[in-house]
C-alpha cells in the first residue's frame, strides 16, 4: 500500500503565540485547530489559505510531553541558530511576494535569485529562527 499524501507537517518553535501570530498574519497562514493534549500543552495547526489539507502543526519547544530536561535548550539552540529548513512555499509572483512579506517584517536570509539546483527562489525565516525557501518556479524541489 503506498502512502496517498501529506497531511501535516511538525514545527518546532519557541514560542506558540509569537509563530501563530507569524503565520497568520505574516504569511497568510489561517488557524485550523488549537489543540489542547494536557493543561499545559498547546499546539496549534495552521495551513496555507489554498491548501487546507496541508496543515503546518506549531509545536513550541518547552519542558513537557515530548521534551525533556537538557532536550528543551538544545532543541532551543538549534532553532535559533538557523539549523532546520522545513519546506518549499510557492507564489505566483516571487518579486512581488518577497517585496510583501519583507514589508510585513520577514526576514529574508536570500533574497530573489538563484538558489538551490539553479531555480529562482528566496530563503526567509519565520520568527523562531526556521527557515523556508520561496519560489515561483512550478518545478522546485
Amino acid at each position: 500500500m503506498m502512502v496517498p499524501k501529506m497531511h501535516n507537517i511538525s514545527i518546532y518553535v519557541l514560542s506558540l503565540q509569537s509563530a501563530v501570530s507569524f503565520y497568520v498574519d505574516k504569511l497568510g497562514c489561517k488557524v485550523h485547530t488549537d489543540v489542547f493534549i494536557e493543561p499545559d500543552t498547546h499546539w496549534v495547526l495552521v495551513y496555507p489559505p489554498n491548501q487546507p489539507d496541508l496543515q503546518l502543526l506549531l509545536i513550541p519547544v518547552e519542558e513537557g510531553l515530548l521534551f525533556r530536561g537538557s532536550q528543551v535548550q538544545q532543541m532551543r539552540k538549534l532553532i535559533q541558530q538557523q539549523v532546520f529548513s522545513h519546506g518549499v512555499f510557492k507564489c505566483g509572483h516571487l518579486h512581488a511576494t518577497y517585496e510583501q512579506l519583507k514589508a510585513k517584517g520577514v526576514k529574508f536570509l536570500a533574497g530573489p535569485g538563484e538558489g538551490f539546483l539553479g531555480q529562482y527562489e528566496a530563503a526567509f525565516l519565520d520568527d523562531s529562527g526556521n527557515w523556508f525557501r520561496l519560489t515561483e518556479d512550478e518545478t522546485a524541489v
